[in-house]
């Protein structure tokens, strides 16, 4: 037989083909999206999700010939496509097996800055009872180094992780002499305000990266992230430019996080991180923990707003790049890794089942062990419903097999939580058990009502049809994904 068929060859005259699994979703009155298992998918028409359905789209069709391309049926001439899916699968859930390969050193309870909208119960910059101690440090390295992941990555974490600098030196070369065949990498997340030579010297040593926070302009950072002598915005960029000049242009990433005073302004933010060299920008919503409930800060907006936010800023790095201009949204490149590829990107929150302590766990600086960073800011709280335990006295197996884990992550699997397991975006999307905790009290929340749900559906949809309407932008989308994966 010819390796190279003639059309005809391919299809099959009497309509006979398998539906594979799928689900879909309305987009408007005529189209809709369909997506499959591995998160393949199609924009077709109501009437030929109709025929196709009902077994009578005709095999001479351009629908038929790009579902059975993308795995939605299978024929006679395809029958190994079921395996084809199958491997598919397999990688997407292969990261299970890999298990945790983040893990997060809060060192320092302590902090200078007093950010209204702050995740973490701080604490003042005076209180050393709020220091990780080397026994607490060693404890936690060996947990760490438990993990069946080849690829280990510290983040040292605060409050401001830098107040604690000396033990953060102890951590890195404790942790180098321990590990056997992991491969560590480490990384600093910090205001920047305390950042010294000395302290670059021993980052450049050591390969450590350097992850901070820059809000925007002057103004917006400023405001949200207060400090004495209120030049947070000047000690950020003063230390940004420090750290490329010791360590190199790519060894400083930045985060920021849409408050009410960042509302309306998001090209300026965006131009903010285009003035000092960034690639690429999260455009972050505020998360329900901390000094953001306390303060207020968190109801300040709703999800609608945050939307329209996000959009904005999205159609304007899509305007840069047509210029020329190469700049990403990093969120809508997670989601976007997941659409086009069976690769998992790791981000906790669009994780299934959950990421906790299967993509990141945190090491307190009081030895307690919670499922994510978020749960930590839960407890800070009084909330403990994500506690796993104590390194100072509990096992490995103690911690990660703790039902306080376990329970979550098995009722977070989207695939089978209700409303999620008929939902034509499950597959790019997530549960965020702690989230729907902090706010419903129950670990996958009621979708009608939740917002996670509901901001992450509009994303999808406005992807989708986005990439549909200008093949510019389907190309554009796609190197964003290949860059994530």
């Amino acid at each position: 037989m010819s390796k190279f068929q003639p059309i005809e060859f391919y299809k099959n005259k009497k309509n006979e083909y398998s539906l594979l699994p799928f689900r879909f979703e309305p987009l408007s009155e005529v189209n809709y999206a369909v997506t499959n298992l591995v998160g393949e998918h199609l924009i077709i028409p109501r009437e030929t999700l109709e025929d196709f359905v009902k077994h009578k789209l005709d095999s001479s069709s351009p629908h038929y010939i790009n579902l059975r391309a993308k795995h939605f049926l299978v024929d006679d001439k395809t029958q190994i496509a079921k395996e084809l899916l199958s491997i598919k699968l397999k990688t997407k859930y292969r990261v299970l097996s890999e298990f945790t390969g983040l893990h997060i050193f809060v060192v320092s309870l302590r902090c200078e800055h007093s950010c209204p909208y702050c995740q973490v119960s701080r604490q003042s910059d005076d209180k050393i009872k709020f220091d990780m101690s080397t026994d607490i440090a060693d404890k936690s390295i060996d947990l760490a180094l438990r993990s069946p992941s080849k690829n280990i990555k510290i983040e040292f974490q605060g409050g401001e992780p830098l107040l604690n600098f000396p033990l953060i030196k102890y951590i890195v070369n404790a942790a180098k002499s321990k590990q056997k065949e992991k491969n560590l990498s480490f990384v600093i997340a910090t205001n920047l305000a305390l950042i010294t030579e000395e302290i670059l010297l021993f980052c450049k040593q050591h390969g450590i990266l350097i992850s901070t926070s820059l809000d925007g302009p002057k103004d917006i950072h400023n405001l949200n992230r207060p400090r004495p002598g209120g030049n947070s915005y000047e000690k950020a960029v003063e230390g940004i430019q420090m750290v490329r000049a010791h360590l190199g242009i790519d060894a400083v990433s930045a985060l920021m996080t849409t408050t009410k005073n960042s509302l309306g302004r998001v090209k300026e933010i965006i131009d903010e991180y285009l003035k000092f060299s960034f690639t690429g920008i999260f455009l972050r919503p505020l998360s329900p923990y901390g000094f953001a409930l306390k303060t207020k800060t968190y109801s300040a907006y709703d999800a609608n707003k945050w939307h329209d936010f996000y959009l904005e800023g999205l159609e304007y790095i899509i305007d840069l790049n047509k210029t020329g201009v190469k700049f990403r949204e990093y969120y809508t490149s997670t989601i976007l890794t997941k659409i086009f590829t069976s690769q998992e990107p790791g981000y906790v929150d669009l994780m299934s089942p959950s990421g906790i302590g299967i993509g990141a766990i945190v090491y307190n600086y009081d030895g307690l062990v919670y499922a994510s960073d978020e749960s930590r800011m839960l407890a800070e709280m009084g909330d403990t419903s994500f506690e796993l335990g104590n390194v100072l006295t509990n096992s490995y197996e103690d911690i990660f097999l703790n039902p306080k884990l376990l329970d979550p992550i098995e009722e977070s699997f989207a695939f089978s939580v209700p409303m999620c397991n008929d939902c034509a975006f499950e597959t790019y999307c997530g549960a965020d058990p702690v989230f729907h905790h902090a706010i419903y009290k129950d670990f996958v929340g009621r979708k009608p009502e939740s917002e996670f749900c509901n901001r992450n559906m509009k994303i999808f949809k406005y992807l989708i049809e986005r990439m549909d309407s200008e093949p510019y932008i389907k190309r554009l989308f796609m190197s964003w994904a290949q860059s994530n994966a």
